[in-house]
């Protein structure tokens, strides 16, 4: 009888670990596109449960990051390097169309913001849509997320960018603390608009604290019902890779 519980103990316990290994039951990846950047393929997926989307991700392999010019023309509109589409479930459950890869080699204003960094834009219309935005339309939508803000910001040489609204992105909003601070930020979570509608959500994220070959989590603001409810970056060392994931329906 020992023998026989301990076998059936072993059993469960066996069950166990593969079903957590595997996964929930219909749990799938579905594979995007890739393009290079800077050496190495950025790719789009998502993952799904059955027929839902619960994650929408990139791969970035930590090459792209570390083969990143260190000097680069200053070129006005900003020129993404890529941009890459995700599978169609994507859009068609979230809206986002595809990821637009924005290298900034020397940062850009507001103050926190002038250190080396890369925007992914995880862009909710066309290409064609985005590229088309020159930002003659200044109208700012009615409310934001709590705590952001729609900076006017000035550059020298170009004057003011009302809103932020960069030609070929759109407008940023950025937390409000994060607008004032005095130090170099390391990581933030933009919400881009145009003509007073959400276009992107984008993970702002300096070079320096890819680097440092670390997951991390960042707040994603309350949008809208088919806005993500978080965001990791999941640093793999046997790949050398990141994973930056959006969170589509997860339970509280």
């Amino acid at each position: 009888m020992k023998s026989s519980g301990a076998l059936l103990l072993a059993a469960g316990l066996f069950c166990a670990g593969l079903a957590a290994f595997v996964g929930e039951p219909g749990q799938q990846t579905i594979k995007g596109d890739c393009k290079p950047v800077f050496g190495s393929d950025v790719c789009t997926w998502a993952e799904t449960v059955g027929d839902r989307v619960t994650e929408v991700g990139i791969t970035v392999p930590l090459t792209s990051i570390e083969n990143a010019p260190a000097e680069a023309e200053m070129v006005w509109p900003p020129q993404a390097v890529a941009r890459v589409a995700f599978p169609a479930e994507v859009k068609d459950q979230t809206g986002i169309d595809h990821l637009g890869v924005n290298w900034e080699a020397h940062g850009h204003p507001p103050g926190p913001y002038l250190t080396p960094h890369f925007d992914f834009h995880f862009n909710m219309e066309t290409p064609s849509q985005i590229e088309a935005i020159d930002c003659s339309d200044l109208s700012e939508p009615a409310t934001l997320p709590a705590g952001y803000e729609l900076p006017d910001v000035e550059i020298p040489d170009m004057g003011t960018l009302v809103g932020l609204c960069v030609p070929e992105m759109g407008m940023h909003a950025a937390m409000a603390s994060e607008l004032a601070a005095t130090n170099l930020f390391g990581a933030s979570m933009i919400v881009g608009y145009y003509a007073r509608k959400v276009i992107f959500a984008e993970p702002m994220i300096a070079r320096k604290k890819l680097l440092e070959r670390k997951n991390f989590s960042l707040d994603v603001p309350a949008v809208g019902s088919s806005w993500p409810s978080g965001f990791d970056a999941r640093y793999d060392a046997g790949s050398d890779s990141y994973q930056f994931v959006f969170l589509f329906g997860r339970a509280d």
